[in-house]
């Protein structure tokens, strides 16, 4: 039988060396469902997201696969080593990895990436990561911490223009984000931008904002029913 895990390597944009990493075969990363955020689940006993982030052994560069295109310059070597790689003490991530091991990995390239001011579409990406895991360690409060910031960041990328060939995609998050932390009003406005935008051609995105928007409506219905409105 096909083991969901293999071994691979890549090359740390920091000190240069090729390490060993763990990946996870294709066949093993369609989720059997997916939450409104596009939290996957998966039925394999691995999870693909667990191994999103490299973390070198020997300076402790950690990183996702598109994060660092290429090697950074002398200047952001300085500034990681000052910073965070000091404290590094050798360690190896290759393996299975647990959800607190992921955590763990992913707040590191977090670290790393706020510090070397890597695009904002990437540092929202992990800290909506971070909410997953803990989603699945059934950690509310931290959940929604992380939520929050992702949040944030998204409308920051919003702002920015950096996503503007995936508009839908990440206007109905933003709604979907504000939803789960009930903000509805701010959810609804986004929602209905993205149902109401006729140069939005998105039908899965403009479908799925319509659903959630549904969805807030009979929330507050009952909210109002229960208040005697």
């Amino acid at each position: 039988m096909l083991e969901p895990l293999y071994e691979s390597t890549a090359d740390c944009p920091c000190c240069e060396t090729t390490f060993p990493i763990t990946k996870v075969r294709p066949s093993f990363k369609t989720p059997i469902s997916s939450d409104t955020d596009f939290c996957g689940h998966y039925n394999k006993g691995v999870n693909p997201d667990y191994y999103v982030i490299r973390v070198c052994p020997y300076c402790g560069f950690a990183f996702s696969e598109n994060s660092f295109s290429k090697v950074l310059n002398e200047k952001q070597k300085q500034l990681y080593y000052s910073e965070i790689g000091k404290h590094w003490k050798k360690e190896s991530f290759l393996g299975e990895r647990s959800p607190e091991t992921a955590l763990n990995t992913f707040k590191r390239a977090l670290m790393v990436a706020q510090l070397l001011e890597v695009p904002d579409a990437v540092i929202a990406g992990y800290l909506h990561h971070i909410a997953w895991i803990y989603r699945t360690l059934n950690n509310k409060n931290e959940e929604y911490r992380f939520l929050n910031f992702a949040l944030e960041r998204y409308i920051v990328v919003f702002e920015n223009g950096e996503s503007t060939n995936k508009n839908a995609r990440l206007m109905y998050l933003i709604g979907e984000l504000n939803k789960r932390l009930g903000n509805f009003n701010d959810a609804v406005k986004w929602f209905s931008r993205v149902v109401n935008d006729k140069s939005i051609l998105d039908s899965a995105m403009i479908r799925a904002s319509r659903e959630q928007w549904a969805e807030i409506s009979e929330l507050l219905a009952v909210e109002r029913k229960k208040e005697g409105r």
